[in-house]
């Protein structure tokens, strides 16, 4: 099994606004399981989308799946405007 964690660093007053876009986003693959963090005790205006998967191939699926839903994409709509930087990590659950 893999974590793959999306951490965003938002713009300043975009962060609350990010996570319930990237939470309704998320939401509307309810196969997927996956949930939306926000900064508690770590940097300022931090999002973070987790997601397990058992395999990779499941998660470059699941993306294909997202880049291709009209519904998805319009829940996207302008979400790189809210945000400054991000990245992307792989773990392995052991």
């Amino acid at each position: 099994m893999f974590v793959v964690r999306e951490t965003f660093t938002a713009k300043p007053g975009q962060a609350s606004a990010l996570a319930r876009q990237l939470k309704a986003a998320v939401s509307l693959n309810p196969v997927a399981k996956t949930r939306v963090l926000t900064d508690y005790i770590a940097r300022f205006n931090t999002v973070v989308i987790e997601t397990e998967v058992e395999d990779l191939a499941v998660f470059d699926q699941q993306m294909a799946e997202y880049m291709s839903r009209a519904d998805i994409r319009a829940a996207m709509e302008g979400y790189a405007e809210r945000y400054l930087t991000g990245t992307r990590e792989v773990y392995r659950v052991v």
